[in-house]
């Protein structure tokens, strides 16, 4: 039986329109289902408060982005402008004074005082290695790495901050409190070996190709993709939800969804062995997000902050720690980390003149129906007085809301699958090519594959590598940089 496409993405995330892109630049006829009105998953904004203020509904600064093999082959910063800010991250300590990350390490150095050389010998080779320690950290697990030196190197960084003798060689609470804040990021116990690889691996880029914000907001990256798919021939149904294959149009499906939806989607059509690895599958702790439309800039206490579009709240190194802990074991902390960031400080599209925009979610156990707005807000306010006076309206997303938004966040869980070192390594299962199921034709292209969260697109792009080798019998990836009829 003749079908339309030769392939169809389900999901309209980073993930399914990279590989939906690999695809038809290789000449293949590519159809993309949504079920949203819009496409973006994770990289989608929206006017969610008030008129003029646009809010990243997901992820908002994209570290990886920058380092993502695909998307350096792709021309990212040809197509988006990426603004790279001077500060990457900070994190204020009770007090009136924070720890600043600058793009600049030698800035960062001078800033920390005492415990400047202490940074510099933790950062300063890797961030030489930066290219090198992206190659390994976002590929697959079980390849041979291509710079083992650099991969040594990292590791031994890991191991030095994994541990409960993490505290040694930081004396400040500033520097200390500065490496929890990245290293939160993954939502894992402190200190952990998987909490240790994901911060190391963001404060690398943070003095490296730096934290970059998408002018406009996230969604100027999804539709930078979504318009090189239709220049390649490629079609893109929205308000289309997927509930099993036999609504394909195509006899090889790439699926940007989780394993439980994988389970759901794909049916029988899987061996009963690897639908119960499947189930074994875990998530992690959740996010609950809150967006505020602000009449001015954030009073922070320290000046510093002002010009940090990410901002890392949640006291010194032990308060973060214990905060992450309450969220392994189910508990809402009473004092949270959060993650603010304030876009409208570095791109003036994010709100009204003079006013600003502010995205932030604390960290909950997962399935939280808790709305985390008071929270939050008090939170910012302990760091920034006279914050809440600023605030012009506010909207929030629950951790059980997010997953309502975006079935990929079970239970809030933004990373789209626990990352822990064991689902690192096994990113569903224990494969050299995870992406490739046992059921013929059909690929998961998701975070819930290696190399796992953020925004790279990278976990598509390997699975459209593997689809283009299996069912095509392509062996060389098409060249992807911009080109005239991707631009017209």
């Amino acid at each position: 039986m003749s079908r339309a496409f030769d392939a169809s993405v389900v999901g309209a995330g980073p993930n399914g329109l990279a590989a939906a892109v690999v695809l038809a630049r290789a000449g293949l006829r590519v159809q993309v289902l949504e079920r949203a009105a819009t496409i973006g998953g994770g990289t989608r904004t929206a006017e969610l408060t008030l008129p003029g203020f646009r809010h990243d509904i997901c992820s908002a600064v994209h570290p990886m982005a920058m380092a993502s093999g695909f998307f350096r082959r792709w021309g990212l910063e040809q197509r988006v402008e990426m603004i790279v800010p001077e500060v990457s991250y900070a994190h204020p300590v009770d007090g009136g004074t924070a720890g600043v990350a600058y793009r600049d390490l030698d800035r960062t150095v001078e800033g920390l005082g005492v415990d400047g050389a202490t940074w510099r010998r933790m950062f300063g080779r890797l961030v030489e290695l930066e290219d090198e320690i992206s190659q390994f950290t976002l590929s697959p697990i079980l390849q041979v790495p291509r710079h083992p030196g650099a991969v040594v190197e990292f590791g031994l960084r890991i191991l030095a901050q994994g541990g409960p003798w993490w505290d040694a060689g930081l004396e400040t609470r500033e520097a200390r409190a500065l490496l929890a804040g990245v290293m939160a990021h993954a939502i894992r116990p402190m200190p952990s070996l998987s909490a240790s690889a994901a911060g190391l691996t963001l404060a690398v880029h943070g003095h490296g190709r730096g934290w970059a914000l998408p002018r406009g907001g996230s969604q100027s990256i999804a539709d930078a993709l979504a318009a090189d798919l239709v220049a390649h021939g490629g079609v893109i149904e929205t308000d289309s939800e997927v509930t099993d294959l036999g609504q394909l149009d195509a006899d090889v499906a790439l699926l940007d969804v989780t394993p439980r939806q994988l389970i759901s989607i794909a049916g029988d059509r899987l061996p009963a062995g690897y639908r119960r690895r499947l189930e074994r599958f875990r998530y992690g702790g959740g996010a609950s997000k809150v967006d505020f439309a602000l009449s001015g800039p954030v009073p922070w206490s320290v000046q510093e902050l002002a010009a940090s579009p990410t901002v890392h709240l949640g006291g010194d190194r032990a308060d973060v720690a214990r905060a992450e802990h309450d969220v392994a074991r189910g508990r809402h902390s009473d004092d949270p980390f959060v993650l603010v960031v304030q876009p409208s400080v570095v791109d003036d599209t994010r709100a009204p003149a003079g006013q600003h925009s502010l995205w932030a979610y604390a960290h909950v156990p997962s399935g939280s129906t808790r709305d985390m707005t008071e929270v939050i807000t008090a939170q910012i306010e302990r760091f920034a007085p006279g914050f809440r006076e600023l605030v012009l309206a506010s909207h929030s997303f629950s951790a059980d809301e997010l997953e309502e938004h975006d079935p990929n966040y079970i239970g809030g869980d933004i990373a789209s699958g626990a990352p822990s070192l064991t689902q690192l390594v096994a990113r569903p299962v224990l494969s050299t090519d995870p992406w490739r199921t046992p059921a013929k034709g059909v690929y998961l292209a998701s975070s819930s594959v290696p190399p796992g969260p953020s925004v790279h697109g990278m976990g598509g792009a390997y699975a459209a590598r593997s689809a283009l080798r299996h069912e095509f019998g392509i062996t060389t990836l098409p060249a992807l940089g911009p080109d005239r009829k991707a631009t017209a």
